[in-house]
């Protein structure tokens, strides 16, 4: 009883913080932007005349950028020109799954205010295990929505996200797999286009962006033949990646051309590795001719952070930072994550490596998106998307999407005996062991922002069976050792056992790829001991983004049933626990 009540207590402190923090009474702070029309100062100038197309507006804007104010533009954190009423702009926001924060660095939303949470989505690989399109617009959709909401709050200083992740996940052992839709260029270009059109504001059909005015900025990364952080000597920073122009059309590049060409994404980013000798974002062939030349791209390129300084630093490709200033701004590449273009572009001009016209085409691009997003408009609670304000994050509705999702993307991989769902009239006790059964960090994966709330598997499991006990069983997700006595004792005592196991972002991770695919530590061990012991078959619940080798589990007959979670968000438990209790039609076989 102690337990039962220290995890609702704790589920209903976190409830009720989140609360107080969203409807805290406080002066609200306005959103940044340009173009004010109480500013009398910014009323002459061209770039804020909303009658004027955008390119025109985009022009006029940088022919009154002094070189240094120019350079100051080139990286995420651009700076703010006061004399003519631009703010300072963050362009690198987090959205995989939701809206989300990268940790240890300035984002454009940190959570930090009165908005301490957004929806928290499952992640790609389970999102895509529904092979639902509409659902993957929808969640582009909830996240542009609750991103517009927290920046017209005055709680953002950027609304340029740079997800979907659309990689090809080609080897089961990297550890961002998880952030991709999977394998298959045909799948990972259907998410891509549906992904975007939501984020951007566009219908699910697409083509109904109203003067390519934006809701949120969308970019499809990593572009391209990205699929490998650190493994047997090789790491992402320096890897040359030999691609095949076959391999290269028919594998790597379909799920970009579909973000561009039927998307319409407004961002793209180039990635760390080289392709068969060259930088990613120093390719003028793939930035220039293939993006914006045969696919039509038009929005802003941005490098994947410190890429730029490691073309000449630790890829040997440029002579000096010079030559890589101009190496990538003449590929076509526009703002650099990091500070390397603020650094040493005023030294490439000097030295006649870059002109000013190469800035300008770059920036004329980074404004003209942000004009899309109604930056340059004046006060953005007066003009499209406006109204959306704290009551659309973390909605009802945008939490039983979660739910839902979860819900679809679960597979069942094993059903012996059609042992689930399990009946509630004949079980009377249940047994939940696993490292993976009760933590909520698990949940989300990677690259997620704070959840509205979470339910593990055990607080899920809970609800619907009230005879419940629980033994995490390892150490830890690592499982070096395991409580096979406690374990036993449990399982034999309960009517069913559910065993919730797996991996965490300890095993894979961005910069952390596996070596094996084998269940960490004594985790084997451990499954087979309770399923030995227990009364009943046992159900066993995997939470991994990549797969796991669960061979030793297909053909006993005391493992009855399989569930493969994935990272299923911030109702993945609820989820989970409609499965074992009363199965969804829409889960698959």
């Amino acid at each position: 009883m102690a337990l039962i009540a220290a995890i609702i207590c704790s589920t209903m402190l976190v409830s009720i913080n989140a609360h107080i923090a969203q409807s805290t009474h406080h002066k609200q702070p306005l959103p940044p932007f340009s173009c004010d029309s109480t500013n009398p100062s910014t009323k002459s100038y061209p770039f804020c005349n909303v009658d004027l197309p955008i390119e025109k507006r985009a022009h006029d804007l940088v022919s009154r950028l002094t070189l240094d104010e120019k350079i100051s533009q080139l990286v995420n954190k651009a700076s703010a020109v006061p004399r003519l009423g631009i703010p300072y702009y963050q362009w690198w926001s987090e959205a995989l799954h939701g809206v989300a924060m990268a940790t240890g660095v300035e984002n454009g939303f940190a959570f930090n205010g009165t908005i301490r949470a957004a929806t928290s989505f499952p992640q790609v690989i389970l999102t895509a295990a529904t092979f639902d399109e509409n659902l993957w617009y929808q969640i582009g959709k909830v996240i542009g929505t609750e991103a517009r909401a927290i920046y017209n709050e005055g709680e953002a200083i950027g609304m340029t996200l740079w997800s979907p992740n659309i990689n090809i996940f080609r080897d089961p052992r990297w550890g961002r797999g998880q952030e991709t839709p999977g394998e298959d260029p045909f799948m990972t270009s259907k998410y891509a286009v549906s992904f975007v059109r939501g984020i951007q504001g566009d219908s699910f059909e697409g083509g109904q962006l109203k003067d390519g005015r934006l809701q949120a900025s969308a970019c499809c990364k990593h572009f391209t033949a990205y699929d490998l952080e650190s493994w047997n000597g090789n790491n992402r920073f320096t890897f040359n990646a030999h691609v095949t122009k076959q391999d290269m059309a028919d594998t790597y590049q379909p799920p970009f051309k579909s973000c561009v060409e039927q998307g319409r994404a407004s961002g793209v980013m180039c990635a760390y590795n080289l392709v068969n000798g060259v930088p990613n974002c120093a390719d003028y062939d793939l930035l220039t001719k293939t993006a914006r030349g045969e696919w039509g791209f038009q929005g802003y390129i941005v490098s994947d952070c410190d890429a730029v300084s490691l073309i000449y630093e630790k890829q040997n490709y440029s002579k000096s930072h010079e030559d890589a200033v101009a190496d990538v701004l003449k590929a076509g590449m526009d703002v650099n994550c990091g500070s390397y273009l603020a650094e040493h572009t005023k030294s490439a001009i000097e030295k006649g490596k870059v002109s000013e016209s190469d800035i300008d085409r770059a920036l004329y691009n980074l404004f003209t998106v942000r004009m899309r997003l109604g930056l340059f408009n004046g006060n953005p609670r007066k003009l499209p998307y406006g109204n959306l304000s704290r009551k659309d994050v973390c909605s009802h509705k945008h939490q039983n999407l979660a739910l839902e999702v979860a819900r679809d993307g679960i597979v069942l991989l094993k059903n012996s005996a059609n042992l689930l769902p399990l009946s509630k009239s004949e079980t009377k006790s249940l047994a939940v062991i696993g490292p993976n059964a009760n933590d909520s960090r698990t949940l989300v994966g990677n690259y997620a922002g704070p959840p509205c709330k979470t339910i593990t598997p055990l607080q899920g499991l809970m609800k619907y069976i009230k005879k419940t006990k629980f033994h995490p069983g390892c150490n830890s997700v690592n499982c070096t050792s395991i409580a096979s006595r406690e374990a036993i004792k449990l399982s034999k005592s309960a009517d069913y056992v559910v065993l919730v196991m797996g991996i965490n972002q300890d095993h894979e991770r961005e910069e952390l790829d596996r070596e094996d695919l084998v269940l960490p530590g004594q985790q084997q061990n451990l499954v087979t001991r309770v399923a030995k012991a227990a009364k009943n078959p046992i159900i066993l619940v995997l939470l991994c983004g990549g797969p796991v080798d669960i061979s030793f589990a297909k053909d006993n007959s005391k493992i009855g049933s399989i569930l493969w979670a994935g990272y299923p968000g911030q109702a993945g438990g609820k989820a989970i626990a409609e499965m074992v209790t009363t199965i969804q039609e829409e889960g698959f076989l």
